[in-house]
């Protein structure tokens, strides 16, 4: 039996004192950290750019079959895709939480060990949050705060009518992870003493477990010289996203089905379940790819990058957004993402 040490026994300030005890600060920015009444960060001049989101179990993750290390970690990544969408760079985060008694605090050392990886892997600093009860279920709320130039800095309203469509990695995997995961739970409710087969599908259940942000794409934007017109992260499925860009920037869209970007493994799964690939894509969410516009004049700069995939091109706005499909076929494009208000 591992040991388990109830979180009361230590009491809220005992709790933070030992979740925060190897918490590094690595930006020069940060003035002040954790242990005051409030954090202290000077930007030097430029930009702040701040995000939040709030992760609540059994609506965005099923700690039945999600590790309490890659909650942590996935909990600051898609926080961070969201300061990179931005065309920005993150710096710091805070972290609020809620917990029922039953999460025990080595589950809670195994969250903040997330956390931590994933404040190294992306340079930021963890400078603040809070911690209270929750009466069931585990509530995470993260806000990331990054900097940027005031001339770098990227909106959905930029694109413009020729201006090329263009995604980082692949789509759709996420989903299909999300989706072998939840069947092999329900196949485990059903039979308690059956293992989980997983069918050695690691990348589709990495996609899911432990997403990354784009920061690469970000960097190489500024090695390129390439200021996107518009730009926003894959996290509600493609099509869904498409449409953001094209509301608030005002135009159409061609979108090309073959050149959307799905990964060979993620495709050979979507056949076997007989679902769609091109449909998990469009719908599925949980990617974390940048999805973003250029300038035509940009193209040849782009073209190297394996990362990127040209998928469409911007329209007049009387246009409207469309799908071309591989058959020739042109559909209207609709939204049909992830909508957290919808009967799960």
């Amino acid at each position: 039996m591992e040991d388990r040490t109830e979180i009361a026994t230590l009491g809220e300030f005992g709790l933070i004192d030992h979740l925060t005890r190897n918490n590094e600060i690595r930006q020069a920015s940060t003035i002040l950290g954790i242990g005051d009444d409030a954090a202290v960060i000077d930007q030097f001049g430029k930009q702040t750019v701040i995000t939040t989101d709030m992760l609540v179990e059994n609506i965005h993750f099923d700690l039945m079959y999600t590790p309490l290390k890659h909650l942590g970690y996935k909990s600051v990544v898609v926080n961070l895709s969201d300061i990179y969408a931005m065309n920005a760079t993150p710096t710091h985060i805070t972290l609020s939480i809620a917990l029922s008694n039953r999460v025990s605090l080595e589950a809670l050392n195994d969250f903040y060990e997330g956390v931590y990886a994933a404040c190294e892997k992306y340079n930021v600093d963890l400078i603040g949050g809070d911690t209270t009860t929750s009466q069931k279920g585990f509530i995470i709320s993260i806000t990331a705060i990054g900097e940027a130039n005031i001339d770098k800095i990227v909106k959905r309203s930029g694109a413009k009518s020729g201006d090329l469509l263009c995604v980082s990695g692949f789509l759709g995997g996420a989903f299909l992870g999300l989706t072998l995961l939840e069947r092999e739970k329900k196949i485990y409710l059903e039979n308690p003493g059956i293992q989980p087969d997983l069918e050695n599908e690691d990348y589709i259940v990495g996609r899911v477990l432990k997403p990354e942000a784009r920061k690469d794409i970000v960097e190489f934007f500024e090695h390129a010289g390439i200021l996107p017109t518009s730009m926003i992260d894959v996290s509600d499925g493609l099509s869904s996203e498409i449409l953001h860009i094209c509301k608030q920037s005002m135009v159409g869209c061609k979108l090309y089905e073959e050149k959307i970007p799905i990964h060979d493994q993620a495709k050979q799964f979507a056949y076997k379940l007989e679902i769609d690939p091109t449909a998990c894509a469009l719908s599925g969410g949980e990617d974390y790819e940048l999805l973003f516009t250029i300038h035509q004049s940009d193209h040849e700069k782009i073209v190297l990058n394996e990362q990127i995939s040209v998928i469409g091109y911007m329209t007049d706005f009387e246009e409207a957004p469309h799908i071309v499909t591989k058959g020739g076929n042109t559909h209207k494009l609709t939204a049909q993402g992830w909508n957290p208000f919808q009967e799960q």
